[in-house]
Parts: structure tokens; C-alpha cells; sequence
């Protein structure tokens, strides 16, 4: 048996979560105050996922750079592969909040979009 500690990020609070397992899978979730810990405990051990935030090049515009973020939570493995897709990335101005920057980034189904407004 194998068990983690984690902060839960789920809420304001930051809860110590502690989670057991038994040949990978999650058998118990302990010190949650609310049900997001355990989703999010849960979530965290058997398949991690993070919002990736970066920024891109703009072509034209107001400002250089423009900044973005993936739509959804991708796969924790595939974080750097999604930072390298954007590397080579450059948008043509004018660029606004929620366009699609990056569509399918690194193969994860994902789209990056904008997260504010350049002229």
C-alpha cells in the first residue's frame, strides 16, 4: 500500500489530503472538508492535469506579446510539449480575448487562446 500527501488546490481552503492506494488505484481520501478535495485528490494521483499559461508572438500589434492559456487542463506530461508548439507561434494583430492562437496544442484535443486584447 502506497500513500501521498497532497495540498488540495480545489478550493480556497488548501486542505492536507492524504490518499491512499493499493496497486494504483485510489482506495481512500482523507482530510477533504468538501467533495472537490477528493475529486482533486483523486484526479491528481492516477492522471495529474495542469492549465498551461505562456504567451505568443503578435505580428502588428500594439504590443509584441500576447498572453494565452489552454481552454481545459492538458495531461501533466505533455506541459512541455505544449510550451515548445508555442515557441514557434506568431499572431497577426488584431488579436482578442478567446481566439484560438494554437488549436489541438501537442496532440491533447486542446485549443490555446488568447487571454486579453491586442490592436
Amino acid at each position: 500500500m502506497e500513500t501521498r500527501e497532497l495540498t488540495c488546490i480545489g478550493c480556497p481552503l488548501g486542505c492536507a489530503v492524504m490518499v491512499t492506494l493499493e496497486n494504483g488505484q485510489v482506495i481512500n481520501v482523507t482530510g477533504n472538508t468538501c467533495k472537490r478535495g477528493e475529486d482533486y485528490a483523486r484526479k491528481e494521483v492516477t492522471h495529474p492535469t495542469r492549465i498551461v499559461t505562456s504567451t505568443v508572438r503578435v505580428c502588428g500589434g500594439s504590443a509584441p506579446m500576447v498572453s494565452v492559456k489552454t481552454r481545459s487542463d492538458i495531461p501533466k506530461g505533455k506541459i512541455f510539449d505544449c510550451v515548445h508548439a508555442l515557441k514557434g507561434v506568431t499572431v497577426p494583430a488584431p488579436v482578442h480575448i478567446g481566439d484560438v492562437v494554437a488549436a489541438d496544442v501537442a496532440g491533447t484535443g486542446v485549443d490555446v487562446i488568447a487571454t486579453k486584447d491586442v490592436c
